[in-house]
């Protein structure tokens, strides 16, 4: 007896979703990937995948699977992560995949397990459907949420297609641009002294109100300027503050991070420039200001046409499902940049809102579900093509 019945995308984002896969890195009793990538594979196998299990971290697989692959057709990679963050604070049981009111709950029920079970879904649908030209390569990775170690390692093992779509919750929007980000460590200095000792003491955390005035007002003159049709303006804000050691005494040292949100075509290098020109401007005003800095994670935005073919084919299967084909932009980082940046142009598409996502209620749409493994099922099938026919012809 089958473990899910085959194409059964619902079955699937349930049983997923009753697998732990907590991201360690993130909450640290986290068990990783390894449970939810065994449960896949088996399912998969048993749908006629090819499947593979690869380390991309010390017990933490990702998870490799094809279908498909005769001659003639294009060949699609559609990725999706597979850790969770943490479910404390959470309002339902993060693990027990109930159906209430049409909706179906639990941690990674939205960002992504049901956008990975849709994804298995179609293709298994699309390769029953017709022998397949091309191949279908399912990408289901881990640490997406911390630092994207599965997919940089699947990218580093040389992995290629023609195109990719990540199934990102997007509301069955066409999500083919995100902004991305960069971060910073700023340490402000200043001189302890007891709190009597204006004459002596250097307060740290006054100097770094000034440094974070003078980075608003750059957000608020400059960066409002800078604007992307599908993801609106480039930002900047700051993350956590710490510094002084109590009220009488003058603080030597303040710690704040910020987040620079990017737009195509900026680059994580350039919140340094931004920064040293903020410190020079403080400076040039209060002599005794001393700052430094570290840039942290850096992600590119990702940018894709839409006259891109695969975008182009996944508007056409939409509106042939009797959806909107809506072009958004996604307001997070996705690893779908990572793919374009390699070569392999990467479309956000489908189900579940993004603004759910790590929230205390997380829960998908089942409706969506179905809709998003309808759209692709047909995506898949024209993208790729039977056996025999050669693309373009």
């Amino acid at each position: 007896m089958s473990l899910i019945p085959r194409g059964d995308a619902l079955a699937l984002t349930r049983a997923l979703v009753a697998v732990d896969s907590r991201n360690p890195s993130l909450a640290p009793d986290g068990p990783g990937e390894g449970a939810v990538a065994e449960l896949l594979a088996r399912v998969l196998r048993e749908w006629g995948f090819a499947v593979d299990l690869l380390e991309a971290l010390p017990g933490r697989p990702n998870l490799l699977a094809r279908i498909g692959g005769g001659h003639g057709g294009r060949s699609l990679l559609l990725n999706g992560h597979l850790d969770t963050l943490g479910v404390e604070g959470m309002t339902h049981a993060p693990h027990d995949p109930i159906i209430r009111d049409g909706r179906l709950y639990g941690r990674g029920a939205c960002d992504m397990k049901a956008g990975i079970a849709a994804m298995c879904a179609a293709a298994a649908h699309a390769a029953a459907a017709i022998d397949l030209g091309g191949e279908v390569i399912i990408a289901a990775v881990a640490d997406e949420e911390y630092a994207s170690a599965g997919t940089r390692a699947l990218l580093a093992m040389g992995i290629t297609a023609h195109a990719a779509v990540v199934t990102e919750p997007t509301r069955l929007a066409l999500c083919p641009a995100h902004r991305g980000f960069a971060w910073a460590d700023i340490t402000v200095a200043g001189r302890a002294a007891h709190g009597s000792r204006y004459d002596v003491g250097v307060d740290a955390i006054t100097h770094a109100g000034l440094l974070l005035a003078e980075l608003h007002a750059y957000e608020q003159e400059v960066l409002t300027t800078r604007t992307h049709p599908l993801l609106g303006r480039a930002s900047l804000h700051a993350g956590t503050i710490h510094g002084g050691i109590g009220p009488s005494t003058y603080p030597d040292r303040c710690t704040f991070n910020v987040e620079r949100r990017t737009l195509p075509g900026e680059q994580g290098a350039d919140l340094g420039r931004e920064l040293d020109a903020a410190i020079a401007r403080v400076r040039a005003r209060v002599p005794s200001f001393q700052a430094e800095y570290v840039l942290g994670v850096g992600q590119a935005a990702n940018d894709v046409s839409l006259e891109e073919p695969h975008v182009v084919a996944l508007r056409t299967a939409c509106t042939a499902a009797g959806e909107a084909a809506s072009i958004e932009g996604l307001s997070c980082w996705t690893d779908a940049a990572l793919f374009t940046a390699a070569g392999i142009p990467a479309v956000c598409f489908g189900p579940g809102d993004i603004a759910l996502a790590h929230a205390a209620e997380e829960y998908v749409p089942v409706d969506e579900i179905a809709r998003a493994t309808n759209v692709l099922t047909r995506f898949i099938t024209e993208w790729c093509g039977p056996k025999g026919v050669a693309w373009g012809s």
